[in-house]
């Protein structure tokens, strides 16, 4: 009778106040999805940093035939006696761990594989067009200057690229991005809290004359208090479902997407993506019950 009683109570709740539960749902479900998505970035951030972090390395490019580049304009190939020179330069400095040489057929294999989804960009670039390169590997990635100096101005070197800085600039990126889309998150999270208190209060008041007979007859607070409190946690949970669907999309869209435009390295696991979802939807059930006991203890008066 008592569970009966207190179900019907909660299908009124949420039929009477029907546009303000919508507006709950639907801002538990985007402030969600924001954190889920900053989580998710975040998530991302950390593999593709643990993936590079033994991978960072100077890349010194030389020169080829016909080369654009200012370094190597006026002048042939690389030819052996440079390349072994500049080979020795590189393997003389502290600061260098280990060095190989990449030849054009290896660096076309590899521009192959990293964009082997994007056919008109392959089709459009030969082996010839590939440059030779130095991969050169330092005990700390952080002392990359002396050597980047040495072989900027070394001849034969067209170019030199530090992996480091690159990825300063990627990860400085995903950073903003993840920060945003917490703080955006914050706000609706905040917003939800305000709906969800009002919705509650409505409810409240809605049903006065209903509890305050139930404390007339000496009923407890929280049997009181039960009703609202699972219309806030059913809006949570709705909200969360939706967050969640939006999250996966976000995953298939976003983040597998990016594997087209980007050379990520490293995909997001969907192990990941599920603990995200599941913490999210904990979250928004969690602000819904809080936010539902703070609201009627302070305008019931149970």
């Amino acid at each position: 009778m008592r569970a009966n009683f207190i179900f019907s109570e909660v299908w009124i709740g949420l039929r009477r106040n029907l546009t303000m539960t919508i507006a709950v749902i639907v801002t538990v479900a985007i402030g969600m999805a924001l954190l889920g998505i900053g989580l998710m970035i975040n998530a991302q951030v950390g593999n593709m940093s643990t993936y590079w972090a033994d991978k960072v390395q100077l890349s010194a490019f030389l020169c080829k035939k016909n080369d654009p580049f200012e370094a190597c304009k006026g002048r042939s190939a690389v030819n052996t006696q440079e390349r072994q020179a500049l080979l020795a330069q590189i393997k003389s400095m502290p600061q260098v761990d280990d060095v190989f040489f990449e030849n054009q057929q290896a660096a076309y294999e590899n521009f192959k594989a990293a964009y082997s989804s994007n056919s008109v960009f392959l089709s459009a670039v030969k082996v010839e067009d590939m440059p030779e390169s130095f991969r050169v590997k330092l005990h700390n990635p952080e002392e990359y200057e002396a050597v980047f100096a040495a072989l900027s101005g070394a001849p034969g070197v067209s170019n030199v690229v530090n992996d480091q800085q690159l990825l300063d600039k990627f990860f400085g990126l995903m950073g903003k991005l993840r920060w945003a889309a917490l703080v955006v998150a914050l706000i609706q999270v905040f917003a939800a809290i305000l709906l969800i208190g009002n919705t509650v209060r409505l409810s409240a008041y809605n049903r006065r004359r209903e509890t305050g007979i139930m404390r007339l007859v000496g009923a407890s607070n929280l049997y009181i208090q039960l009703p609202f409190v699972m219309e806030g946690t059913i809006a949570g949970l709705i909200g969360g479902v939706i967050s969640a669907i939006l999250l996966i999309v976000a995953k298939i869209v976003l983040f597998d997407g990016m594997q087209a435009y980007f050379v990520l390295s490293t995909q997001l696991d969907w192990s990941d993506v599920a603990q995200v979802i599941t913490l999210t939807t904990v979250v928004g059930v969690l602000i819904c019950i809080l936010a539902s006991f703070v609201t009627l203890r302070r305008y019931l008066r149970v």
